[in-house]
């Protein structure tokens, strides 16, 4: 599709969603065809054809994230995203990304708590080559001592260009370590230098041969082919990689919250308060997710959204404010946060912002809000339609993370179920004070004299040690 129809589509699409009167349930987008094999290896594959174009999206998305790594080596996962292009028995270091660029092809992998995915949009008839370059790589990945250095350099770099230098850059992880006590999710990704330091050859080598195996593999292919070629060569070229060990899957459960917790974090990077207060949900595909997104775009998507019309444009107390949801594959967080304003203060977001929370709770929504958030989540699910690669990162999604491709199909009808009483009966339920974390993270300026407390040193308030006492 062209540029010029591309814009034409989206602005008739917005005209149909957003016109006044218009409801979520006048629109079902196509259903997405999806053939699942299983080879004797163990490796799942997901073919859905979409002939509109002779372009094909392949993607394999490894079952291993931050969430599976072992205490002491974080960033794991992120590391070995960044080793899987250092070359294997076939292609040099670096070559997979021109293999894939010489035939005019793009290329990007990623990794999150639950999940590591690799993918590349390719013409048609290459796809033999691509399926034989992640072959090649799944099976004899070239694991060195200088390309683990080398690579391992470069996250550490990351880590400081993301999470060291820039303003709130480590706010994510203050946010986690306070909301998770056991779960492994209080780590992100990106991991802790100490971890990265430590790391050696043989950890790298053992994390290869345990998660990037066939059987904790989904290979997705989205676009111009034909299904019996396409199996012809996946057959040929992944066959007969050997089936890895059972994969442990053991993760501590978080405990439930039993108290309201509060940290205050002093940070030189920080140019201005901010507050964050996050609540326990449910993990991703439970039924309560689909109210608590809803919530979220009452309370974030865009500027006449609750959240930033009170707090930035009306009371002008924040910068920017918004409550999300980060659903995972375990029980997840909605956050809510405020960058304050110059001379506001964290105590005045955290008031305002638990004023919006117990609005929620108390009022039922009105029946425009609801239509407006539902139907801003159809034109998502509508415009994530329009490319192959949108299509396999979504069959991805629900295949490995809600555990079935053919949930991607789902979605928008459990949307539409959604009503007023649900967005107010999922507030009630979460955003409690028990269930409650209140971060502070505050410029150094602001830190009272006489505090020594290291600067990455967190403080703990009286909710924590009500916990650790009950326990």
């Amino acid at each position: 599709m062209s540029k010029k129809s591309l814009s034409i589509f989206t602005l008739a699409v917005g005209l149909v969603f957003f016109r006044p009167g218009f409801s979520a349930a006048e629109i079902t987008p196509p259903v997405l065809q999806i053939t699942r094999y299983t080879l004797d290896n163990g490796l799942t594959v997901l073919l859905h054809e979409d002939h509109s174009a002779p372009v094909i999206n392949l993607q394999i998305w490894y079952h291993v994230g931050s969430k599976d790594e072992r205490p002491g080596r974080t960033g794991f996962a992120h590391l070995f995203e960044h080793m899987m292009f250092q070359g294997s028995e076939h292609v040099g270091p670096e070559e997979h990304g021109r293999y894939v660029q010489d035939i005019g092809g793009r290329y990007n992998a990623y990794t999150t708590f639950d999940a590591t995915v690799y993918w590349e949009t390719f013409p048609s008839n290459y796809l033999e080559r691509m399926l034989w370059l992640e072959a090649d790589r799944m099976r004899s990945l070239r694991i060195t001592e200088e390309n683990f250095k080398a690579e391992r350099d470069v996250v550490k770099e990351e880590r400081r260009l993301r999470v060291e230098n820039p303003p709130f850059g480590r706010l994510l992880e203050v946010i986690l370590a306070a909301t998770y006590k056991v779960h492994p999710y209080r780590r992100p990704p990106i991991g802790s230098m100490k971890d990265l330091n430590a790391a050696s050859l043989a950890d790298v080598r053992e994390f290869h041969q345990l998660y990037y195996v066939p059987n904790n593999a989904t290979l997705i292919i989205a676009g111009d082919f034909r299904p019996r070629r396409a199996m012809k060569w996946v057959k040929r070229h992944f066959g007969s990689i050997p089936r890895g060990k059972p994969i442990p899957r053991q993760r501590p459960s978080e405990p439930p919250q039993k108290s309201e917790r509060r940290v205050i974090e002093y940070d030189s990077k920080a140019p201005l308060p901010a507050v964050i207060i996050t609540y326990h949900v449910p993990q991703d595909g439970h039924p309560d997710i689909y109210a608590l997104n809803v919530a979220s775009n009452i309370l974030s998507a865009g500027q006449s959204s609750r959240l930033y019309r009170t707090l930035v444009y009306e009371k002008q107390l924040a910068i920017a404010a918004a409550g999300q949801t980060l659903a995972l594959e375990d029980p997840g967080v909605f956050a809510f946060f405020a960058i304050m304003n110059q001379g506001q203060s964290a105590e005045q977001g955290e008031r305002a912002l638990l004023q919006e929370i117990e609005r929620l709770k108390r009022d039922l929504v009105s029946q425009q809000e609801l239509e407006k958030a539902k139907n801003q989540f159809v034109a998502e699910l509508v415009f994530g339609r329009q490319s192959v690669q949108q299509k396999a990162s979504a069959i991805g999604q629900a295949a490995v993370i809600l555990g079935d491709a053919v949930l991607v199909n789902e979605q928008l009808a459990r949307y539409q179920k959604v009503t007023a009483a649900d967005v107010q009966r999922v507030a009630r339920t979460y955003f409690t004070e028990q269930n409650r974390t209140v971060v502070y993270m505050l410029p150094e300026a602001l830190r009272p004299k006489g505090d020594r407390t290291p600067e990455r040193q967190r403080t703990k308030l009286d909710g924590e040690k009500r916990e650790e006492q009950e326990r």
